[in-house]
């Protein structure tokens, strides 16, 4: 019997560091809004459903002027994501009631592909947490408070992660309600949240240099690249 899977977009961020008054998630990537493009991966995947978690007041704009207007049938649900990113996922994850997988993915990453979300739904099938990363290109260091450097690690052991990240539901959901118990909550990912609130290990699927988040900027700058590499793009 085939597994069923949903996947939470997150596009709820303020995207500050933009420094744009357009949200990061809706601004024109090749003509088409950022989100457009995450939600028309899971559209084309193996995927069944997705919840979309988009910023306070938004729900309408998103559901006319994307998920409508460009034919997005597997939305199943629109809500509103949190003042964290953590209280975000938890949201998204409150509309699942039943399945089996579960992928959580930034709405301002653009290159996710059909063919890397069924690289890792068919990963999930031996392991059950998993996130997409690249080995890092730089040497990283591990500075303190006050910037002294205190630690170089093995650059082959480094990885820079990024989203879709991938989990058996139960083991996703246990990992949320225990952080909600949580008094002081310091989680980047999803990944960490069930390492350390569970000490699942998490494997890592080998991802794309492409597969940037639009955070910045210079990144809509690099993102028009790659988007007139791969296509027509004025």
């Amino acid at each position: 019997m085939k597994k069923k899977s949903t996947a939470i977009v997150l596009a709820a961020g303020m995207g500050s560091r933009m420094k744009s008054t357009v949200a990061k998630q809706y601004m024109l990537l090749c003509g088409k809004p950022v989100l457009f493009y995450s939600l028309a991966a899971f559209e084309q995947s193996e995927v069944d459903d997705i919840i979309l978690v988009v910023g306070k007041n938004e729900e309408e704009y998103c559901k006319k002027e994307i998920v409508d207007r460009y034919g997005i049938t597997k939305v199943r649900a629109i809500v509103t994501g949190g003042s964290e990113r953590y209280l975000s996922v938890i949201n998204g994850l409150d509309q699942i009631s039943e399945t089996d997988y579960v992928l959580v993915h930034d709405g301002a990453r653009p290159f996710v592909t059909p063919s890397m979300i069924a690289g890792l739904l068919d990963r999930l099938k031996e392991k059950e947490a998993l996130v997409v990363g690249v080995p890092s290109k730089d040497t990283v260091k591990l500075v303190d408070a006050s910037g002294v450097v205190r630690a170089t690690p093995d650059r082959k052991t480094v990885y820079n992660i990024q989203t879709p990240q991938a989990f058996s539901y139960p083991l996703l959901r246990k990992a949320y309600d225990r952080l909600l118990k949580e008094e002081s909550v310091t989680v980047t990912d999803d990944a960490m949240v069930v390492e350390q609130m569970l000490g699942t290990q998490v494997a890592v699927v080998m991802g794309s240099y492409q597969n940037i988040k639009i955070t910045t900027p210079e990144d809509m700058i690099i993102a028009e690249a790659f988007f007139k590499m791969q296509r027509d793009c004025e």
